[in-house]
């Protein structure tokens, strides 16, 4: 191709990931590269000044020397509005892109959130039940235990008061054999 056939700088779809922008320097491919726009950016977008622009292909070029002290004020303040409307419309792009990227999120931090306050409330609903079967346990166990204790003194004081074969229990027989 030759160079006076070649498009103007500016970016075109990227020969080698058509999804994303490349910026053409008009004699080669750069290494800037950069999303393809969005449908609220594509909105933003003022429509061109076909008179500016036919006023400043017109307009004669000048050389820095010959540029006058309002020459060079006027220069200056369209330099000025146009830098601050590309701020502008980036910081609306920003707070833009910056609400989309909160919406996308918000949701995240809420399921995860409540999937781990799910697991909360299980494990407290399942250490509860543990503790009060651990409970029933225990008074059930310490019921447990004193019957049988209780069981236990009740058939030594029986055998104790009453020897099955003589009448007289192990307590009449050690008090007996004193006495002989």
């Amino acid at each position: 191709m030759r160079r006076e056939d070649a498009p103007r700088a500016g970016w075109y779809p990227d020969p080698e990931l058509p999804s994303r922008l490349r910026w053409w320097d008009g004699e080669d491919w750069t290494d800037i590269r950069r999303p393809r726009p969005t449908e609220i950016e594509l909105a933003d977008v003022p429509a061109p000044d076909h008179e500016a622009a036919a006023r400043s292909m017109s307009a004669p070029y000048s050389t820095p020397g010959n540029l006058t002290r309002q020459d060079t004020q006027q220069i200056i303040s369209e330099v000025r509005d146009v830098a601050r409307s590309e701020v502008d419309r980036a910081v609306t792009m920003f707070g833009q892109r910056a609400e989309a990227a909160a919406r996308s999120v918000t949701p995240l931090i809420t399921d995860y959130g409540a999937r781990v306050m799910r697991w909360v409330k299980i494990a407290l609903g399942l250490v509860t039940v543990l503790f009060l079967l651990w409970l029933g346990f225990q008074l059930f166990a310490q019921a447990s235990l004193f019957d049988w204790i209780g069981d236990r003194i009740d058939n030594l004081t029986d055998r104790l008061n009453n020897d099955d074969e003589g009448g007289i229990g192990l307590l009449g027989r050690s008090v007996s054999s004193f006495s002989r």
